[in-house]
């Protein structure tokens, strides 16, 4: 990431299962989505992200502890995306509350309406207000 002469924008919330923070860098030299997670488990993430009028979730990342993944490796269009993190047992380590769509093994789906009648997995996924920045990173920290 370049911190150089661009303004970093910080946000940081507490919530019952990990710590997150988000961090903006206008101006780096690679846009892209990107997770890190801090936290002592593995996690297994999947993204919401904005289709036309729909959304498309996809997964699934394992990011290992003290590991980052790019979850999209381009610049970002939209203000918000959506993230869904559990460990290796379902905990959630991202505490969320918009319902989308998730299937066991890798996927990718359109359309986020009657998840179980459609035969997917209904999750809470947290939202991600990117505050229009083409870049952004979100760190999961170690349970309190």
């Amino acid at each position: 990431m370049n911190h150089g002469s661009g303004r970093r924008g910080k946000i940081a919330c507490r919530m019952g299962a990990a710590t997150f923070f988000a961090i903006a860098t206008p101006g780096a030299a690679i846009a892209s989505l990107s997770l890190c997670n801090q936290s002592y488990d593995v996690l297994n993430i999947a993204i919401a992200e904005p289709h036309g009028a729909e959304f498309v979730t996809s997964g699934w990342w394992r990011v290992a502890p003290n590991q980052c993944a790019t979850l999209r490796p381009e610049a970002l269009q939209a203000r918000y995306y959506y993230i869904f993190a559990a460990d290796v047992f379902g905990n959630e380590a991202l505490p969320g509350s918009t319902p989308m769509c998730i299937a066991t093994g890798k996927f990718e789906i359109e359309g986020q309406q009657d998840c179980l009648i459609r035969g997917y997995l209904d999750a809470r996924f947290y939202e991600i207000d990117t505050q229009q920045q083409d870049n952004w990173t979100v760190f999961v920290a170690p349970r309190p």
